[in-house]
Formats: structure tokens, C-alpha cells, sequence
């Protein structure tokens, strides 16, 4: 029997295999009026394809819980009743495929307002249709503009964004809500001390750099069923202080364990584990599964159930990460663009059994 093919069971949700689609931002929703944010074809293709090539989980790219929040100006949102309906089709389909829908809900924070990304255009200007970025402290990301501090109403508001999307996301029929809290968005500027100067109850120890992600769990388990699991996709270093050699301060592996700890005790069901994104200069060792050890070590050290990311491309390395209890789960992001149908091609290189659409039975 094939460990990356095991059904998993978080609370009372049972994924069907271990390999699953990780957040991919597509950029291609509408940039304004009635269907801003609203996913349309290509969303739909792009993530019906990967269900019919049996993925066992399918998290939908961040969608942003709040107009500001957008990375871009044609990201997905979920704050209107338009995109929640717009996600049901998709939704209902993933779970025909015997796929299970999930959603990444997320701010960017520093990191808002840009063009499209293939556009080279970089941050857009209020007159070319981007808007104020927030973030904890008036520091910029890199040649960025310098983004508005977010006061303790502004800060409400976000965490009421992300239970209000958390309430639509269940609406539309998800199954995972995945926060974000990785990669120099928001909540991820929140918690390292290189992006965060706040003197207030917001900054300066961990436990003031967590409040606001603890602050988003609380929220959104309120109103997220307590039989159905929440994620949180976290950067386990900043590959700064502690990590490198770089004399900077920022967020460790240690206080990634920290974290999960705390995640843990408010109803957070597994730590998808990624790394970078604060500091644009970071000098990361990019390598085949070089993210793998703090997922292992945060499962190893606090028991919360955690997946793994990054270059992971062929099945019998993500076979091991499995069967060695390194992760529970592995994520692929760009293997997945590449390959729609990995898993079922996987599964047969690792003899197991996972059933393509009757449709296309005739190819395997």
C-alpha cells in the first residue's frame, strides 16, 4: 500500500489521498464592477482539470476577504454574495470528482494593489486603478510604496473580513478554510519582528506579534463548522536571524514551533508549512523539498498534523515524505500547472489505486 494515498481524517472530513493542489494565484478575475474578484472559465477549468486528475484536496488561491486585501487588481475576492455564488459551481463540481474544496482566504497586506503580474507593471498608482496597501508598521516591501499602518479599528476590521469570508466560504460549499498567514502578506508581516515595529498590544514579543492571527483563528472558528478542519499556511522562517548568517531580526523555526502550539489550542487542524516572503534579499536555499525539515519538525515537536511544500515533483519522493511521517500531506503547486493528472499517474507508479473519471478510463 502506497502511504500518499491514504485517506486522512481531520476532524470529521475525510480526504481521500495525500496529494493536493496548493494555492496558485491566477490573476485573471475581473479588475472591476459587478464581477470584481468573482471567479469565472478559467477558474473553473483550471481547477475542475486538476480535480479530474485526482487530487485528493484542491485549495483555491488566496481570495481576498476584503477589496484592499487583493495582491492584485485581478485577484479572487469572497466579501460579496456574487463571488459566493460564483464558487458554488466550482465547488459542487470538485466534489462530483471525489475531490474535496478547499479555499485559501487571505490580505495581502504591504504586498497589495499590483498589476498583473506577466503586465511588468509592478504596484499600480490610485490613478491606475490600485489603492492604499496596510500593514502593521509604514515600512515598505522592497522599491514598494511605503504602506498606511492599520490602527486597532482597521485591524478589527480585517479579522472581521476573514470571518465574514469564512461564512461565505462555508456557504458556497468548502470544505477547508485555509488562512493565510505565509509569504509577507499580512498576517505573516504581523508576526515577524522584520516587518512589524509596533509598540502597541500588536508588536513587539511574539505573543503581541501572534494576536492578530489568533485573533483571525478565533474569529473564523465562531462561524466555521466545528466538524469540518482549518488550516493555516504559515512561513516557518524568514531566512534572517537564527537561520543564516544574516545579522537582521526576523521569524525562526523556533517561533514557527511557537506558533503551532498556539494555533493548535484554538482549533487549528494542520500547519501547511512554507517559508520566505518577508525580507525581498533573503537568501534561500532553494533545493528539492528544502521545506520539508520544519514541516517535520513542527509535526515531530507539538504533534499538530502538518503538509509539506515546495519542489516536491516526483512520486516517490513525495512518497517518503509520507511513509516517513515527515508530513502528512504533501502540497504541489507548480508540478500541478504542469501536470494536471500527477496523482493519477503517481498512483499507478506506486501501485496503488485511484480511479480516474469514467471518462477517461480508456487512458489508463
Amino acid at each position: 500500500m502506497s502511504a500518499l494515498f491514504e485517506p486522512l481524517t481531520l476532524r470529521s472530513l475525510t480526504i481521500p489521498n495525500r496529494v493536493w493542489m496548493a494555492p496558485m494565484c491566477q490573476y485573471s478575475a475581473a479588475p472591476e464592477g459587478i464581477d470584481t474578484g468573482v471567479p469565472g472559465d478559467w477558474h473553473f477549468q483550471h481547477l475542475a482539470s486538476r480535480a479530474a486528475g485526482g487530487a485528493g484536496l484542491i485549495l483555491v488561491e488566496a481570495t481576498a476577504v476584503l477589496p484592499e486585501g487583493r495582491i492584485s487588481t485581478h485577484d479572487l475576492g469572497l466579501w460579496n454574495e456574487r463571488q459566493q455564488q460564483a464558487f458554488a459551481r466550482i465547488t459542487a463540481f470538485l466534489e462530483q470528482q471525489g475531490t474535496i474544496p478547499g479555499i485559501q482566504l487571505a490580505h495581502a497586506g504591504r504586498k497589495a494593489g499590483d498589476a498583473q503580474p506577466w503586465s511588468g507593471q509592478g504596484a499600480l498608482s490610485p490613478e491606475e486603478g490600485g489603492w492604499q496597501a496596510v500593514a502593521p508598521s509604514p515600512l515598505a516591501f522592497g522599491d514598494r510604496p511605503v504602506p498606511h499602518e492599520l490602527d486597532t479599528e482597521g485591524i478589527q476590521r480585517v479579522v472581521q473580513g476573514f470571518a465574514d469570508a469564512a461564512r461565505r466560504a462555508h456557504d458556497a460549499g468548502f470544505k477547508v478554510i485555509e488562512l493565510h498567514g505565509a509569504h509577507g502578506y499580512l498576517i505573516n508581516e504581523f508576526l515577524s519582528p522584520y516587518a512589524n515595529r509596533r509598540t502597541d498590544s500588536y508588536g513587539g514579543t511574539i505573543q503581541n506579534r501572534m494576536r492578530l492571527a489568533l485573533e483571525v483563528v478565533e474569529a473564523v472558528r465562531v462561524v466555521w463548522p466545528d466538524e469540518l478542519p482549518l488550516f493555516f499556511r504559515t512561513s516557518a522562517t524568514d531566512w534572517l536571524s537564527g537561520d543564516t548568517a544574516d545579522e537582521r531580526e526576523g521569524w525562526t523555526g523556533e517561533d514557527t514551533v511557537l506558533l503551532a502550539k498556539e494555533l493548535q489550542a484554538r482549533g487549528v487542524d494542520l500547519l501547511d508549512v512554507s517559508t520566505g516572503g518577508n525580507a525581498p534579499d533573503a537568501r534561500i536555499p532553494v533545493a528539492p523539498g528544502f521545506q520539508v525539515p520544519f514541516a517535520e519538525t513542527v509535526r515531530v515537536r507539538t504533534g499538530l498534523p502538518t503538509a509539506a511544500v515546495g519542489l516536491i515533483t516526483e512520486p516517490e519522493q513525495a512518497e517518503e515524505i509520507v511513509a516517513s511521517g515527515r508530513a502528512d500531506a504533501v502540497l504541489l503547486a507548480r508540478e500541478l500547472l504542469r501536470n494536471p493528472t500527477w496523482p493519477l499517474q503517481a498512483a499507478r507508479r506506486l501501485g496503488a489505486e485511484v480511479r480516474p473519471p469514467v471518462q477517461y478510463s480508456r487512458a489508463h
